[in-house]
């Protein structure tokens, strides 16, 4: 229930690696290390919700510090309004500071109640035409990335089954027909129904980034 500082500084060297490349970097960040609402007993869900959404703003700003430090030009922006520690999400705000060279980061999720940040990666991805995907200017590499401490899609979870068999491509509708897990049905069907492939691969190397975004065979393709 807190933050790793030698976690979030190697995650952010890598980061500046593709950064370097020119890459166009936006980051959707989650509130796990500090809340899952899920796990708050008896409070009101929308309640819990709200306390997950302020625990990524916690996180995008100790995120964008890291980045700063590391020589990286970055942007908060959150779907709550807080507006004396970051910028309110204006989409063309978000596309201008891309188009700047400068890394954003969305806390606060969608800024509602019920919605993962799997769905925040995916609307943004959707509202901002593919922009917020890692876009470098000599790779192509179009894909939304869930970056996760399993390293890709398995059949079955391979913490239970060790004959668990992980997959190097597989279609959105066998994963929404076959529950798999690899990010909630909302954001998997938004995903689908926007054209935009996944790719989840494993943070436990940083540096699988910089793999993801020059195309190295990391993760599994979800298209």
């Amino acid at each position: 229930d807190e933050l790793s500082a030698g976690m979030v500084g190697y995650i952010c060297a890598s980061i500046k690696k593709i950064y370097d490349l020119g890459t166009e970097v936006a980051i959707v960040v989650g509130g796990g290390n500090f809340w899952r609402g899920r796990s708050s007993g008896e409070m009101d869900r929308t309640r819990a919700d709200h306390i997950g959404m302020l625990a990524t703003a916690m996180n995008a700003l100790a995120l964008a510090d890291a980045l700063e430090q590391e020589g990286c030009d970055v942007r908060v922006q959150t779907a709550i309004s807080m507006q004396q520690v970051a910028e309110p999400y204006i989409r063309n705000r978000a596309v201008r500071h891309l188009q700047k060279n400068r890394v954003v980061i969305f806390g606060c999720g969608t800024g509602n109640p019920f919605f993962s940040t799997d769905t925040a990666a995916s609307l943004r991805a959707a509202e901002i035409d593919a922009q917020i995907i890692l876009r470098a200017l000599e790779i192509s590499a179009d894909a939304m990335f869930k970056a996760t401490m399993v390293d890709g899609v398995y059949d079955s979870d391979p913490h239970k089954n060790p004959n668990a068999k992980r997959y190097s491509t597989i279609s959105f509708d066998q994963v929404l027909s076959e529950q798999l897990g690899v990010m909630d049905m909302t954001a998997a069907s938004m995903c689908r129904d926007n054209h935009i492939p996944v790719l989840v691969f494993s943070l436990e190397d940083p540096d699988n980034i910089l793999r993801a975004v020059k195309q190295e065979d990391v993760g599994t393709l979800v298209k």
